[in-house]
């Protein structure tokens, strides 16, 4: 028998492997298990270059909850450990600079997830256990050691007589940590953190029966294969959305299309990221792409190593290349990282791409459901918006769709102001913006429907990088204004009647937020139309969905269109009675804020109360 003191430079390594290395306790069994994984890939390699001069067979890891001992066991047919090899891997914590190291973390620890940095995986058990013993036998021909420690620096090392190749680690659970003695918390964390280690493994329970121990309701519950680690050559349709199930077995919907990612230099990268049907909420669209470190779950927090607008997208990331075990400042400083990052966002456009090339008609389909990825990413990586000028679509009130040059080449023809630059009309909504759609199309302008939540900060983007292109909403500055017209509706009215009729209004709307304008129009158009400036609306929005933050509150301001060659222009300047004039002006007015959804509370009680006594 051998006793002594695991080497360690200070005496309080327990204690703050207890408190402090990891947030989350049940990181533990991750680490035991990641353990066991790499004991059974090393017999395998050894085994395959004739080191091993054992048969590999067929390993697995079991893990055995024993509630009635108080235990949980992880249970490897791997490599194994001789008592020398014990000595050396378990007693001599690979632990330098042990007093900077905790002036260094004894704060930030709990956010580092520093380990496996450390070399101190096993040593996590002690994190849950008031003991902890380790039976093993190596493949080589030497007996097996029993070592055991109470979470002292105190240790004993004895032989044992386990006769199997492989590592048994006994934890013996302390009274704080009993929830890991409950099957529903074991099979929580298996599926979390090791639904796709590369070893089977088996979980079961160890009850007493008529005086026997008996293991039961076990069951291998991981995937070895999953099919991110396989070439895209082996894997067809089926077996990409078959796992996309297996990710997300609550998603009923089948993703819009995947890609597979799959790099061996000058970074190793492996994973299948899925495309899924896509809604406005940016936020509850994050943070479904899992991060593997070789098949070993870390996190589904990926942003800094997944571009950002990418995050919304679902699947699997996995590379060995990434450092798990540091701060998040230090992974986003790591070369490796951003070239991970470059990476994907360059696959992610040359999928898209060539899906838009391939079939064009499928990808317009599609559009409405990956638009807000895609415009996303245009808006927050240049290198992402360099790309998508050959794929992003914008759609029109009449349901085509068209690139940003095919906008430029249709449009250009009726479609410029005074100073020569390209209009763009767009709407928001077909709904509420139906007329000043319908006034637009009866013009023979070209609109674009942009209902996109991000709509405003992405024509600011376009408009930056487009010298002679402009966006405008249809219910903006009146259209008429801003676009070159040859052949201008010439007005019924005097220059006088004009000014008249814009001073009534006025007088009526006197204290308001709106500027009157007048213009002359068709006999048919409206009265009166609302109007907000392009630039005033616009800043607005971006406001409301975080930006423009600099330019501080902006008030609400319209203007108030009147069209003089409409009857009711004529109305309110020959009527002689100033009460009925400013009665036609306010019912005019509420009816063009109606029809803007802008005539609410007290204004629009009066105004039903007002119609229903005038109804005859």
């Amino acid at each position: 028998m051998t006793s002594g003191k695991i080497n360690v430079t200070v005496e309080n390594i327990f204690p703050l492997i207890k408190k402090f290395l990891y947030s989350d306790h049940e990181i533990f069994l991750r680490e035991l298990i990641s353990n066991a994984t790499d004991a059974t890939l090393k017999l395998k390699h050894l085994s395959s270059i004739g080191e091993a001069k054992v048969a590999y067979g067929n390993p697995m890891i079991e893990v055995i909850v024993d509630k009635d001992q108080k235990k949980l066991i992880v249970k490897d047919q791997g490599i194994g450990m001789t008592a020398e090899e014990v000595e050396k891997y378990i007693n001599q914590v690979a632990f330098s600079g042990a007093e900077e190291f905790l002036e260094k973390y004894k704060d930030s620890a709990k956010d580092t997830g520093i380990i496996g940095h450390f070399g101190l995986g096993f040593y996590s058990a002690f994190m849950v256990a008031d003991k902890v013993e380790i039976i093993t036998k190596s493949y080589k021909d030497e007996p097996a050691a029993h070592w055991s420690c109470d979470g002292s620096p105190e240790f004993t090392l004895t032989s044992s007589d386990k006769t199997d190749r492989g590592t048994e680690i006994i934890l013996h659970i302390s009274e704080d940590s009993q929830e890991f003695l409950e099957e529903y918390k074991i099979t929580e964390l298996l599926t979390k953190y090791n639904k796709f280690m590369p070893v089977p493994i088996k979980f079961g329970t160890k009850t007493e029966k008529e005086g026997e121990e008996d293991v039961v309701s076990d069951n291998i519950i991981n995937n070895p294969n999953p099919a991110w680690t396989k070439q895209p050559s082996e894997l067809k349709e089926e077996d990409y959305k078959d796992f996309y199930r297996e990710l997300y077995p609550m998603q009923f919907e089948d993703p819009l299309f995947h890609i597979h990612l799959n790099v061996d230099y000058p970074f190793n990268l492996t994973g299948i990221l899925y495309f899924p049907k896509l809604t406005g909420d940016l936020q509850i669209q994050k943070d479904k792409i899992q991060l593997y470190q070789n098949q070993v779950f870390v996190t589904d927090n990926v942003e800094g190593i997944v571009p950002e607008f990418l995050t919304m997208l679902k699947g699997v990331i996995d590379s060995p290349d990434i450092p798990l075990n540091v701060s998040r400042s230090y992974l986003q400083a790591d070369g490796n990282v951003k070239k991970i990052s470059n990476y994907i966002t360059r696959k992610v456009a040359d999928k898209l791409k060539s899906l838009f090339n391939e079939n064009r008609q499928d990808f317009e389909q599609k559009w409405n459901d990956i638009k807000i990825v895609i415009e996303y990413g245009m808006l927050t990586d240049e290198k992402f918006y360099e790309k998508a000028g050959s794929f992003a679509l914008f759609p029109t009130v009449d349901d085509s769709y068209l690139t940003l040059d095919e906008i430029k080449e249709q449009f250009k023809a009726n479609q410029t102001d005074k100073d020569g630059k390209l209009v763009v009309l767009y709407a928001s909504n077909k709904e509420t913006q139906h007329s000043f759609i319908a006034s637009a199309k009866e013009k023979e302008y070209n609109v674009l429907l942009l209902d996109s939540p991000i709509v405003s900060h992405l024509i600011q983007k376009l408009e930056m990088s487009n010298e002679n292109l402009t966006f405008v909403r249809v219910d903006a500055d009146h259209i008429d204004n801003l676009i070159k017209k040859d052949d201008a509706t010439p007005s019924i009215l005097s220059e006088d009647e004009i000014n008249q009729l814009k001073e009534s209004v006025e007088k009526t709307l006197e204290g308001s937020n709106y500027t009157v304008q007048t213009e002359a129009m068709d006999s048919k158009a409206a009265p009166f139309i609302i109007t907000q400036p392009e630039f005033m609306r616009r800043m607005k929005e971006m406001q409301a969905t975080g930006g423009a933050g600099m330019f501080g509150n902006f008030p609400e301001m319209y203007h108030l269109v009147v069209n003089t060659n409409s009857p009711l222009a004529s109305k309110i300047l020959t009527s002689g009675n100033s009460e009925e004039q400013k009665n036609l002006i306010k019912q005019a007015v509420d009816l063009a804020k109606l029809s803007q959804g802008l005539l609410k509370g007290e204004e629009l009680t009066a105004f039903v109360k007002r119609n229903f006594e005038n109804l005859p």
